[in-house]
């Protein structure tokens, strides 16, 4: 991957249209006047690590520690925590590397620079891959505990939640791996593209139907109890409300950084193009602020998960 000196943010070999076509550099005073590029310190990328590190630590510190939490679920909402501190540690590393160098504190030569970018490059993108996996599988999880709740259990079963996890992991660093070697090749950076839209489409899939279900379900009982059909619709727009924020940070948080893929594809000459390309680290800081809201989402919500964890608070003190 080219160097691009101590400034280089993680996967700065896809912040340049120079991956697909090295022969047509932009000018930098190519996107304009107009064109606002939102500077991000490189403090906040440390400070929005180490919240993430903290928080997933955490999660994955309450679920090993109470056994009753050693179910699929919680197997796959671990590992998704884990996922998301492997962006964090990256992060923070990378960027006390950043500074480190800056300061003169760090001196090294540029082919271990050069080695040591592209470990974390491998490491950021398996994190991503395995992010967006798991919480394509969390969504497959709850919905075949809505649909098929009384063959649940026989369904997802630990060994087969086991040899998923396994299964995604090895895939993630396999693919990432394939992505970083050949980044800069359209078909993996639309096989990227691809691979979101795909894990959006699913995710959004699974939670209209359910949410679909559950207002059935509502409605009936409200029918059976004889309730007000207020309270039925109460009920439904709480969960569409629930539904769109769910899918509403995960498009926010993710779309930014695979729109900025396709569009080094479609457009790497435009102006407006070379423009959203200027904010590249803000894209990476709304996937850092996803693997922040992601245990807030799917792990803190769970009365049993929060009582481990004030435990373990109250025992390390």
């Amino acid at each position: 991957m080219p160097t691009q000196g101590p400034q280089k943010r993680l996967l700065g070999s896809l912040n340049s249209t120079s991956t697909v076509t090295p022969h047509l550099g932009l000018a930098t005073n190519q996107t304009g006047p107009w064109c606002l590029q939102v500077s991000i310190p490189d403090g906040l990328f440390l400070s929005l690590g180490l919240v993430s590190l903290v928080e997933n630590v955490l999660v994955v510190i309450a679920i090993t520690k109470n056994r009753n939490l050693h179910s699929p679920m919680y197997c796959f909402i671990c590992c998704l925590a884990l996922s998301d501190l492997m962006v964090s540690i990256s992060i923070v590393l990378e960027t006390a590397i950043i500074l480190l160098l800056e300061a003169g504190a760090l001196v090294t030569q540029a082919a271990l620079v050069q080695q040591l970018d592209n470990v974390m490059d491998v490491l950021i993108c398996g994190s991503m891959v395995s992010s967006l996996c798991f919480l394509g599988v969390i969504a497959i999880d709850r919905y075949i505990s809505i649909f098929y709740a009384l063959r649940y259990h026989s369904i997802v079963t630990l060994p087969r939640a086991r040899r998923a996890i396994v299964g995604i992991w090895v895939a993630s660093i396999f693919f990432s791996t394939l992505f970083i070697t050949y980044y800069n090749h359209t078909a993996v950076l639309l096989c990227l593209v691809t691979f979101f839209l795909a894990m959006l489409a699913l995710m959004a899939i699974l939670y209209v139907h359910m949410l679909t279900r559950a207002c059935q379900h509502a409605q009936g009982i409200a029918r059976l109890h004889k309730r007000q059909r207020s309270a039925r619709q109460g009920f439904c727009l709480k969960g569409a409300a629930t539904l769109t924020i769910l899918l509403g940070i995960f498009f926010l948080c993710w779309g930014p950084f695979f729109l900025h893929l396709l569009l080094i594809v479609l457009c790497p000459q435009h102006p407006t193009c070379s423009c959203i390309f200027k904010n590249f680290n803000l894209f990476l800081i709304l996937i850092i602020f996803s693997s922040i809201v992601d245990p807030l989402i799917y792990a803190f919500r769970s009365q049993e998960l929060r009582m481990t964890l004030r435990e373990v608070l109250l025992c390390s003190w």
